[in-house]
């Protein structure tokens, strides 16, 4: 078999005729979503990653795609998500990021579009954003440490946190009413601009993670310290955007 698709979108007809076969009438949607929505996909790198939406009988019986995610695997493709529209409905509280994310950059494949309608509780946002980058803060830190400041292992570290971040600012810059934008580096900059943050900076981390760059020891561990420094100045700044504050 081939590696990964040039266009993810050339595969789409063999992922639905494999799940077809697998789960009948109880599969209810199959969506891509993430990074193969857009320009940021790169073939060959990255994941192209499938929903897999089932009935309640169906999600019962998940064993049945073990063969179709190892053949899948082979070009690209990650695990699906597999989940119920039972599952959605009443977890919009605990992940809106989450589910925002996914319904900002997806593509229906097959069947049932089950994210276009979905709304989202401006405060159940900003509570998770507030949460996840105090939670990413105390992880960084430790991270720096057990490192000793090591240039290698910083460079994973901040290759690693870097898309979580840019999936907090899509929340972020959804709470602010902004347009928002397509690729990461534009929601870097959006991000930087409206919280006032050093874009240059999360910039340099982008271009780590997409190998660009490949900065000394010493220009690394100065670069994570102030990686440290505005994300504690953002969840500084996400503190103040709700609850007694407003």
């Amino acid at each position: 078999m081939a590696k990964s698709p040039k266009e993810p979108k050339d595969i789409f007809t063999d992922i639905i005729t494999d799940y077809k076969k697998a789960f009948g009438d109880d599969l209810i949607s199959i969506i891509m979503y993430g990074s193969a929505t857009g320009k940021d996909y790169r073939p060959g790198k990255s994941d192209i990653n499938f929903m897999i939406v089932l009935s309640e009988e169906g999600i019962e019986r998940i064993d049945m795609a073990f063969d179709i995610i190892k053949k899948w695997q082979k070009r690209n493709v990650a695990i699906p998500l597999f989940l119920t529209e039972a599952y959605v409905d009443t977890s919009l509280d605990v992940f809106p990021i989450e589910y925002l994310n996914f319904q900002r950059n997806y593509a229906l494949v097959f069947g049932k579009d089950i994210l276009k309608d979905l709304a989202f509780d401006r405060e159940f946002i900003r509570l998770q954003c507030e949460r996840e980058i105090k939670g990413k803060l105390l992880i960084l830190r430790q991270a720096f440490l057990e490192t000793s400041g090591k240039g290698k292992s910083l460079k994973e570290v901040i290759g690693n946190s870097i898309s979580a971040f840019v999936a907090i600012f899509d929340a972020l810059l959804h709470l602010k009413g902004q347009d928002l934008p397509r690729t990461k580096r534009e929601v870097v900059k959006a991000t930087a601009a409206e919280f006032d943050m050093d874009a240059a900076l999360f910039e340099k981390v982008l271009d780590i993670k997409d190998e660009k760059v490949k900065p000394g020891d010493m220009e690394i561990m100065g670069l994570f310290k102030d990686y440290l420094r505005e994300v504690r100045k953002l969840a500084k700044l996400v503190d103040t955007l709700g609850g007694q504050h407003e």
